[in-house]
């Protein structure tokens, strides 16, 4: 293992119809792995992924395996491409289960059902309409946070995602959310602008889904962690099994400190942060979270060989 090496799994909102089409059409691996999640899931994931239609894919329970086998494929390729393994793992909101199967925690098969089963108890907690996410950029957290407080009103509305320096995500009931975008105009947000999420993660309105969720995860043979895993919910390592899947149904409702992740990973000295998976949107974000660490991201051929060539 490459103590100065970590992954990191992209979340929701990196899904795109044609994902990993250049790699898939090159490389066996791709297609066997989305085969593999095909069969568990009963249906073909991979014409899903590149076909559409877009809706379809932008469909919670949809979206998580999708995202999650992609990022596995590439995980297995950079594995038979490359001799360097990550020493820590770590991933943003529903990548944090994609980093649990690549450090051995769970098969490939219980993840994508496991997530499958995420997104349709995330979808059915809160109504299509009720519900809402935002994201704020140019305002400091508390900022943020004081300005939910604000637009509250007896409604949920939070801060969920603490994604890069002046870049947080809000979340809550509709109408909470769009006092808030204003609220935090007020104070001087340099954008605040509504998401295209059916769901509003991360938040108190997500706490009946974790409860049914907990059944779910009860079900699921755990392993230990054969990589150090950063979660989100406590920014730190978790190797108690325990812990690890308390944190799991807690992720469901409590913010991603993904800030305090990466400086976790840079506190254990890592240099080197690879973004595994479709995009290459956490690529932007750990740049500002972090000074001084090189990023790579695995999104075409050509990055796929440069982040190789980098670990040689």
């Amino acid at each position: 293992m490459k103590a100065s090496l970590a992954f990191v799994f992209p979340g929701q909102g990196s899904q795109a119809v044609g994902m990993l089409a250049d790699i898939g059409a090159a490389e066996s691996i791709v297609l066997d792995t989305f085969a593999e999640a095909s069969a568990a899931l009963g249906y073909d994931l991979w014409a899903l992924s590149q076909q559409g239609p877009a809706e379809v894919l932008n469909q919670t329970d949809k979206t998580q395996p999708a995202i999650l086998t992609a990022s596995i494929a590439l995980w297995r390729l950079w594995l038979a491409k490359s001799a360097a393994k990550p020493a820590y793992v770590a991933g943003h909101s529903l990548g944090e289960y994609s980093a649990l199967v690549a450090a051995e925690s769970l098969s490939l098969a219980d993840a994508v059902q496991l997530v499958e089963r995420r997104g349709q108890l995330m979808q059915e907690a809160v109504p299509a309409g009720t519900g809402g996410m935002a994201a704020i950029l140019g305002l400091d957290d508390a900022d943020v946070q004081a300005a939910c407080a604000q637009a509250a009103e007896g409604e949920v509305v939070s801060a969920v995602n603490f994604n890069a320096p002046g870049q947080v995500v809000i979340a809550g009931a509709a109408g909470a959310v769009e006092r808030a975008i204003a609220a935090c105009k007020e104070r001087g947000a340099r954008r605040a602008m509504p998401l295209p999420v059916s769901v509003p993660s991360h938040c108190a309105l997500m706490q009946p889904a974790a409860e049914q969720f907990a059944q779910s995860l009860a079900a699921i043979k755990w392993q230990q962690p054969k990589i150090a895993l950063v979660q989100n919910v406590s920014a730190e390592v978790v190797t108690d099994l325990a812990i690890l899947e308390q944190n799991l149904l807690a992720q469901l409702y409590s913010p991603v400190r993904w800030v305090e992740s990466m400086v976790c990973l840079a506190a254990q000295g890592v240099t080197d942060v690879v973004e595994c998976g479709p995009g290459k949107v956490l690529s932007g974000l750990n740049k500002r979270c972090i000074k001084g660490v090189n990023t790579y991201n695995l999104d075409s051929p050509d990055a796929f060989a440069a982040a190789v060539a980098a670990q040689l």
